[in-house]
């Protein structure tokens, strides 16, 4: 009896380390802030870095206010533009002139521009201009010397930027120094390397939240919904910042700073004023390269400090005053999102995979059996033809119309998968159209860039580029997609994109898209 149980304990714990060898977190395979050159260069400067930019020229104009903004030392000149938009938002923008910068194309709304509304100057010195948006109690103050950006909400400073004068922003007009060290061109992780063409492009901010008792946001992560303190009060660190950059982590790690599938450069701080109302506000960074947050409680409000790789510096701040508030003044800049079909809140049934057409009919008339009500089955990569999209695995799935017609006589529907990569086979039409059209992204040499994932060898079409979108969007129609009903849904999948062989299981950065932007 005792060996039974003895061998049974055995079993369970080899089980046990089996089970978590093989789900666990793959610390090796991810950058750290440590090993993440600009962020490491950004972290250690963001410690005793103030560099003090200076404004001039400061004029207001309709509803933006725009000034030089110069920093002594480096004589680096930029452009600030502040714009006013109804419904208390504020936008603020420092400008490089003739970088070629990437900026972000096709989130904003395409009636922002009509948003905007003049601002009414309250006072205007030499070393400060205060303004309101017109028929709010909404106030911006600008300090010249050094260079300050301060939100009032009902006469509380809520939001700043630049209050602590760690604004940085590598010039990328900069022409390679001599002395120039070798990682800001080129930097390794594990066994990949990667050229950087333009140099050290990063650029760090502060913003702070003076009435701020929590700060949330910044997904996509599995952590507490009020964001932890990265950093201890004298600024030194307690554990690795928040990381915004798409990778596809399934093995993640829970209470971790970790980022996750998606990110969103957008955060929220919710606290009580100096008189004790509580008040939200919100702020967006509207830069799509890879980034690093840091937080610090301080006595009063909380100090955040944010380190992107390249991009712009592009900030919406959202006046609030509530949750809901902000989230409606962040969704009129970006549009709102598309109101589900009434199915998709219902029980959808998914699994890795469903053999062939019998297999879908009985899972399907088991949930008869059983009285259990759901909406929507769903197929996964197997059901397509060699893992080619758009196409049916003609032995498991011969009769595909027939098989959609069985599920939505029920009043149920179906998805099947998409993935962004392609597969590099000259009978798969949709590469052959990619690689005629000219589809997909780059490589440093102009060649088409080759991954690895579920097709084996894959390209990856080049969704920046508008004439592809359109392309994309029209395999989807009935006449394109042979044995699709208008029953039939999409999962789109695996979009950060995933590259098996790639860093960090994704594309290398120095891949050329639309533009010849990395």
């Amino acid at each position: 009896m005792i060996t039974r149980h003895v061998k049974a304990l055995v079993g369970a714990l080899v089980f046990t380390v089996l089970f978590s060898g093989a789900y666990a977190f793959k610390h090796n395979d991810f950058k750290k802030c440590e090993t993440s050159a600009f962020c490491a260069r950004s972290r250690a400067e963001m410690k005793s870095y103030a560099r003090t930019y200076e404004l001039s020229k400061v004029q207001v104009s309709g509803s933006k206010i725009t000034a030089v903004a110069e920093e002594p030392v480096t004589k680096a000149h930029m452009q600030l533009e502040v714009t006013a938009y109804v419904g208390g938002k504020v936008r603020v923008k420092m400008i490089e002139p003739g970088s070629g910068r990437y900026e972000v194309q096709d989130v904003l709304s395409p009636t922002l521009a009509s948003q905007e509304v003049a601002w009414e100057v309250l006072e205007q010195t030499k070393g400060e201009t205060a303004v309101k948006i017109s028929g709010t109690e909404i106030e911006v103050s600008l300090l010249h010397r050094p260079m300050e950006v301060a939100m009032y909400v009902n006469n509380e400073k809520q939001l700043l930027f630049n209050s602590e004068q760690k604004f940085f922003h590598e010039l990328q007009a900069r022409a390679r120094q001599p002395n120039d060290p070798e990682e800001w061109y080129h930097e390794k992780f594990n066994s990949h390397s990667e050229n950087k063409k333009y140099g050290k492009q990063n650029i760090a901010i502060d913003v702070t939240f003076p009435a701020g008792e929590e700060v949330y946001g910044i997904p996509e992560r599995a952590t507490s919904m009020a964001l932890r303190p990265t950093l201890g009060p004298q600024g030194t660190p307690v554990s690795e910042p928040y990381r915004m950059y798409n990778l596809d982590v399934f093995e993640y790690l829970s209470e971790s700073p970790f980022g996750l599938y998606g990110s969103i450069p957008f955060m929220m701080a919710h606290g009580k004023d100096a008189n004790g109302v509580l008040n939200t506000v919100g702020m967006l960074w509207l830069n799509a390269a890879e980034m690093y947050v840091d937080i610090k409680k301080q006595d009063k409000g909380q100090s955040t400090y944010w380190y992107a790789e390249s991009g712009t510096m592009d900030l919406f701040f959202f006046a609030g005053p509530t949750p809901a508030k902000v989230i409606e003044q962040y969704s009129q800049i970006t549009s709102t999102t598309t109101l589900p079909p009434l199915f998709a809140t219902g029980y959808h049934q998914c699994r890795w995979n469903y053999r062939d057409e019998l297999d879908v009919d009985n899972v399907d008339a088991g949930f008869d059996t059983h009285e259990m009500p759901y909406d929507v089955i769903w197929l996964d990569i197997e059901h397509t033809d060699g893992k080619k999209y758009f196409t049916w695995d003609s032995r498991a799935f011969p009769t595909p119309l027939q098989m959609q017609e069985k599920i939505s006589n029920k009043s149920r529907k179906m998805v099947t998968i998409v993935d962004p990569h392609i597969k590099r086979d000259s009978g798969y039409k949709v590469h052959t159209d990619a690689v005629s059209k000219n589809y997909y992204v780059k490589t440093p040499e102009g060649k088409d860039y080759e991954g690895w994932c579920w097709p084996g060898s894959s390209s990856y079409l080049d969704f920046t580029n508008p004439e592809v979108r359109q392309y994309w969007s029209g395999q989807f129609a009935l006449d394109s997609y042979k044995g699709s009903t208008m029953d039939l849904f999409t999962w789109n999948d695996m979009n950060e994109p995933s590259v098996f062989n790639g860093p960090e299981v994704t594309m290398p950065k120095n891949m050329l898209h639309l533009g010849q932007i990395e």
